[in-house]
């Protein structure tokens, strides 16, 4: 995919033209073939398991089914599972309850959209509940193949490995996390949203960078740490610019120095405040809700679930909650704290062990991915990687200077993951927010598996043949120039860390698409 950025001057845009080439056109295939086995498994599992009896929240259904409901039901059923439910009752009824404020409204409006444009034609053959799922399935898996294609553009943007960069998307198409990246979750949303918007902040429009990942935060909290990215690269752009104004003036000079920082003060703030304007917008949205309530029409059927389950509803008549009399009243982390239960090592408990085991993988590789840039660049980390990079260093490859803010980024989430939430949801939190799992993956194939040295595996020739000759296009040829796949079928050749990256991937992936679809607990 080749890119060429026109700025037209006096404006504030840009045309951003983009072309597909030979390799992404192979990811995009890979990613439809994957997504078809995806719906064919799901289904089957979802008919042949039997769905557990969770106390997970299952709203009434109202609407009387019509002729394809039972259709959608039995294929796409297993898309609506645990926090699906969500997500499909605030594009269906809006924001009722006040745990439904734990899950942010970008992704449920896109939903609600969908239903009503795109799958409006089928109005008489199925309900809104049903046109709801069916667009989760639709917009997902486009979503999904968007993202890839996000990832592989930042990625051979910073890294400046073509290679490293497509093992990269091929293990995005085997996420640990698949199951929440075609269910009805917003992760796919928010991972397409994250990677074009710090792909087009690497390009350096800035502006477009701000609205996605603006974007970003209205589909998902995590959003917020985004903005460290601005702040991060617009600084370390500033001294750049002052350190090379000041060479061509004959030496150091405090005056550019200063007017940049200045600059960057200003700048900073701006890109900050927009990325973080969707959260406090949605914060204050609440806050109207529940603190000044006003007569609304809730269901009977509704009001009758809400105090059953002890859910609280906007109620003119009832006394007005503890958490709007706060100095911040953030209703986020009101319900975060009551209704799950989510705080600083709360989930440090005995029970809680096997819940640690499952999110054992994405850890161990999140610290190994720290580890193994620190080592590589001691005393630029030291320096936060504002200094000098050398003329000596590696500026290709997963310990490139530019990767250094992306390890920085991953190890905040990982932190955060392990101390202050539900520990078993890291696989999907970092899978869906840090391109850094799928590079350190790459990059520990490429290192250690003797198998990806063969260049033949990797020739252009091969790329453009698959592209111009239509039996390359087929099943069978997508999967002979796929290097996981050849891996995979070179299994007992392959070295022990290729089998436990690999392992971890599939197992996680089939493990996930059995478990979720059926009520059982997974990550």
């Amino acid at each position: 995919m080749k890119n060429s950025i026109k700025s037209v001057p006096g404006r504030h845009f840009c045309e951003i033209e983009i072309r597909v080439t030979p390799t992404a056109q192979i990811e995009n295939k890979v990613h439809d073939k994957l997504l078809s086995i995806f719906a064919l498994l799901k289904a089957v599992l979802n008919a042949v398991i039997p769905d557990h009896v969770a106390d997970a929240f299952s709203p009434p259904r109202s609407e009387t089914p019509l002729l394809l409901d039972p259709v959608i039901e039995a294929l796409f059923g297993g898309l609506s599972r645990w926090d699906a439910e969500h997500f499909l009752f605030i594009a269906e009824r809006g924001y009722l309850y006040e745990h439904n404020f734990a899950f942010f409204p970008l992704f449920p409006l896109i939903l609600r959209f969908l239903a009503a444009t795109v799958l409006w034609p089928f109005c008489g053959f199925l309900t809104l509940h049903g046109r709801l799922i069916l667009a989760v399935g639709i917009g997902n898996s486009v979503l999904f193949i968007l993202s890839a294609l996000a990832l592989y553009r930042l990625s051979r943007l910073v890294l400046q490995d073509r290679k490293l960069a497509h093992v990269a998307a091929l293990m995005y198409c085997l996420t640990p996390a698949n199951v929440f990246m075609v269910a009805g979750y917003s992760e796919t949303l928010f991972a397409v949203l994250t990677f074009a918007g710090l792909w087009l902040l690497e390009t350096r429009y800035t502006l477009g960078a701000c609205l996605l990942l603006g974007f970003a935060t209205g589909t998902r909290a995590n959003g917020l740490v985004n903005a460290g990215f601005l702040l991060y690269l617009t600084l370390q752009w500033a001294l750049a610019r002052a350190g090379a104004l000041s060479k061509g003036a004959g030496g150091f000079q405090y005056r550019h120095y200063v007017w940049e920082l200045i600059r960057f003060v200003h700048t900073g703030a701006f890109y900050a405040a927009f990325v973080a304007l969707p959260f406090c917008l949605f914060q204050f949205y609440g806050y109207q809700i529940f603190c000044h309530p006003t007569a609304t029409q809730v269901p009977p059927v509704l009001l009758n679930l809400a105090r059953d389950k002890g859910y609280h509803v906007a109620d003119a008549a009832s006394p007005t909650p503890n958490w709007c009399h706060w100095r911040i009243p953030v209703l986020y982390s009101y319900i975060q704290d009551v209704y799950w239960d989510v705080g600083f090592l709360r989930y440090f408990q005995w029970k809680q062990i096997p819940n640690f085991i499952l999110a054992m993988p994405v850890a161990i590789l999140g610290f190994t991915a720290s580890y193994m840039y620190i080592m590589a660049n001691p005393v630029f980390c030291m320096y936060l990687g504002l200094g000098d990079s050398g003329k000596d260093r590696k500026t290709h490859g997963f310990c490139n200077p530019r990767v250094f803010v992306y390890i920085v980024h991953s190890s905040i989430l990982l932190l955060i993951g392990i101390f202050c939430m539900h520990v078993q949801v890291l696989t999907r939190f970092l899978a869906s927010s840090s391109p850094v799992l799928y590079w350190t993956s790459a990059h520990l194939l490429f290192q250690y598996e003797p198998l990806l040295q063969d260049e033949k595996l990797f020739r252009p020739d091969q790329i453009k043949r698959q592209r111009d000759h239509k039996p390359c296009l087929s099943f069978a040829g997508m999967w002979r120039n796929n290097q996981v796949v050849y891996l995979l079928m070179h299994w007992q050749t392959c070295s022990i860390y290729t089998r436990c990256i690999l392992g971890y991937f599939i197992s996680y992936w089939f493990l996930g698409l059995a478990l979720h679809c059926n009520f059982l607990p997974w990550t």
